[in-house]
């Protein structure tokens, strides 16, 4: 596998702290198999998305949008099939061009990706290492510091606030040596928010030539500003977006990251791969859409209130989200709830090592997440 690195790859991750014995697994991460890597993809963690569950089940364990692509969507999909035998690479530059003219852009700031979880590692890969470790709250998505711990670089995990925000101030200060600080906005697992103010103070306050990443995957469902800006002013900044929460794509698979070419280019220097068509036409019909968001914003705002009005009538203990995923204490290993759930043909997501005896529930539509309402408080009781 050391084959995949060039000479002047091998170098530069020597100079970076890596020893040679460190290029194996480097080699594996951004070679052909990297896909099989444990860490790779969401549904490669633990527990997770990929689950035994009867046909009839409730799957609200992902974080998947349950509408799905929207209907121009779709119709956008359906044209593009007879295309399948050609790789029709203009469909990525076109949702390229209306990445960069909605979020005011230059070219070249803007990277297609299947997803956001190929940018997301290929960053680990480009700016940690032995000597620069990567920085992430607690609790929060787990991609990022399981690529860190396969490549052999330090994770610092960093408490949520007591409002469930990023501590940025002890994130900064976390190492002075830090190579990459990562912020998801709002949080998977807790869908709570960061103050805007409080992201530029990180930007502004973070180590010598550390990189903040900002994965705004769930940023859709808040109303809360983008921080496109950023990037367009050249800060040190890489920001993430995927089109498979609130635009329902999962399947599909388009993603994006946002940074100045420099920092795409350190990136994207370990992996390169053609989209599919069928993802980047319906990415594009979705970006012409222009009540999509602001629809599905509502509509999932609608569903967790009632959620979360239940919660409170039986004086259930839960984080308050503004997400398409939120928290519950269980106040017992939580383990044993997602078990008992699945029993009733609900499937919820997972727990996290600092959080024990919290659930991660996702909001699917009113009629599921009344059917997780009367599994849960048979389960409870």
């Amino acid at each position: 596998m050391n084959a995949v690195l060039t000479e002047a790859q091998k170098q530069e991750f020597l100079s970076r702290g890596f020893s040679r014995r460190s290029f194996g697994r480097i080699a594996a991460m951004i070679g052909g198999g990297a896909a099989a890597m444990p860490f790779f993809n969401e549904p490669a963690l633990a527990q997770l998305s990929k689950v035994s569950a009867p046909p009839d089940a409730i799957l609200i364990n992902a974080n998947e949008n349950p509408l799905g692509p929207c209907a121009e969507a779709r119709e956008a999909v359906a044209r593009m099939i007879p295309f399948g035998g050609r790789y029709r690479y203009g469909e990525t530059d076109k949702v390229v061009e209306l990445l960069e003219q909605q979020e005011g852009l230059k070219p070249g700031y803007v990277k297609i990706h299947p997803g956001s979880s190929g940018p997301l590692h290929q960053a680990v890969l480009a700016f940690t290492s032995p000597a620069r470790p990567l920085v992430v709250g607690d609790p929060g998505y787990e991609a990022p510091g399981r690529a860190a711990n396969f490549i052999g670089a330090q994770t610092i995990r960093v408490p949520l606030t007591k409002t469930y925000a990023h501590d940025v101030k002890a994130m900064a200060a976390a190492s002075p040596n830090a190579g990459l600080i990562y912020l998801c906005n709002p949080n998977n697992p807790t869908g709570t928010l960061t103050p805007q103010e409080e992201i530029r103070w990180l930007v502004a306050n973070k180590p010598k030539d550390c990189i903040v990443m900002i994965d705004e995957a769930y940023t859709h469902f808040t109303g809360a500003p983008f921080n496109s800006d950023l990037v367009a002013a050249d800060k040190d900044v890489v920001i993430l977006r995927t089109f498979s929460k609130i635009y329902g794509m999962a399947g599909l698979r388009a993603g994006a990251a946002l940074a100045r070419p420099d920092l795409q280019a350190k990136i994207n220097g370990y992996s390169q791969t053609m989209m599919p068509i069928t993802g980047m036409a319906a990415a594009s019909a979705s970006l012409q859409v222009k009540s999509l968001v602001a629809d599905r914003r509502i509509a999932n705002a609608n569903v967790r209130g009632d959620v979360f009005a239940f919660l409170e009538k039986h004086n259930i203990s839960y984080v308050p989200s503004s997400s398409n995923c939120f928290m519950i204490d269980v106040k017992r290993p939580g383990r044993e709830v997602i078990e008992a759930m699945a029993r009733e043909k609900v499937i919820i997501g997972r727990t996290w090592a600092a959080w024990p005896t919290h659930v991660r529930v996702t909001v699917g539509t009113q009629e599921e997440m009344d059917k997780f309402k009367t599994a849960f408080l048979k389960v409870m009781s």
